[in-house]
């Protein structure tokens, strides 16, 4: 595969979505061939995963830790076959929310499993693809849950956590990124929206051809 992978992670709120469009924007203005996507949802069996793992109500009652983390392993497993993998082959640049760095924080991390459990279930669903570079928009808990409340809607199943998951959530992404630092870039995400463009780009642009 010659393309290149670039994924997006930190707490709900972080601001992630806003840093991928203006990355894929920009990529899109220099020629290249952008698939903007996320997970879990990235497809259409992903759709309707997304929406029983995150808005699943009591149609479907309490979701066990290794059930939740299976699930969205499946959810992966499906994406990168039917669309991070071709993007790939064909030479795009895949701007994506979220990845197997997301189920070690939340499930891992978050739900307390094992970590190691986790990565070797999202590594084999995946057959072994991780991102080039994984962007962590780092974010006091408190700061994102009042972002999350300014832009209405009713909280899903992860956004509801209490203040005490949210917290170790973002613990288990910083030690994460400490130990890969190579594959990381960490962010302050309270930093104004372009300040933190600029800093992805200085990150992006030597990995590209301009």
């Amino acid at each position: 595969m010659t393309g290149l992978f670039i994924t997006f992670e930190g707490g709900d709120g972080a601001g992630k979505s806003t840093q991928a469009e203006l990355l894929g924007a920009w990529l899109e203005g220099r020629g290249h061939e952008v698939v903007r996507t996320r997970e879990p949802g990235g497809t259409r069996l992903g759709a309707q995963l997304r929406e029983l793992l995150l808005h699943g109500g009591e149609e479907i009652g309490a979701v066990d830790p290794r059930a939740e983390a299976l699930l969205y392993a499946a959810d992966r497993a499906q994406h990168v076959a039917k669309v991070v993998r071709p993007a790939l082959e064909r030479n795009a640049v895949v701007v994506q929310d979220r990845y197997i760095d997301s189920s070690l924080a939340y499930q891992g991390a978050g739900r307390v499993l094992e970590l190691d459990d986790v990565r070797r279930i999202s590594d084999w669903a995946v057959e072994g693809l991780w991102p080039d570079l994984t962007v962590l928009l780092d974010l006091d808990p408190g700061t994102a849950a009042a972002r999350r409340r300014s832009r209405g809607g009713t909280a899903d199943r992860l956004e509801a956590e209490a203040a005490e998951f949210h917290t170790a959530v973002r613990d288990g992404f910083l030690a994460l990124a400490h130990a890969d630092p190579e594959r990381y870039l960490v962010l302050d995400a309270a930093r104004p929206v372009d300040e933190l463009h600029t800093a992805i780009l200085a990150r992006v642009a030597p990995s590209i051809r301009l």
